[in-house]
């Protein structure tokens, strides 16, 4: 059974991310959503070392967000450097389109 709250809907978006790794190191990098939904995403092409809980800020077409960790896919399996990620900045619309509108006409053209 799906535990997912929102319906996601698959894209491929560039953004940079930035913030504390689990070292406490900043970093800043390139990745791209492989998912969105009204209240998160999964990014992939994730190097820095994240756990969940900690604090991203990602850059997508000059708008920025802050989201939170609530996964994060293990080294050494086919989810390697995917991160689940919720949204924290909740005034802040980050893609120029709505993931739940998407996700309901899925199928329906």
């Amino acid at each position: 059974m799906d535990r997912r709250r929102q319906s996601r809907v698959f894209v491929d978006l560039p953004v940079q991310i930035w913030g504390m790794d689990a070292n406490s190191r900043p970093f800043t990098q390139p990745a791209s959503l492989r998912t969105i939904s009204g209240r998160g995403a999964t990014l992939q092409c994730v190097d820095a070392l994240l756990k969940p809980g900690d604090f991203v800020d990602v850059l997508y077409c000059g708008n920025k967000a802050q989201f939170r960790i609530v996964w994060c896919g293990k080294p050494g399996t086919e989810m390697a450097g995917e991160v689940g990620v919720e949204s924290v900045s909740t005034d802040t619309k980050l893609w120029d389109f709505d993931p739940l509108r998407c996700a309901a006409s899925v199928g329906q053209g």
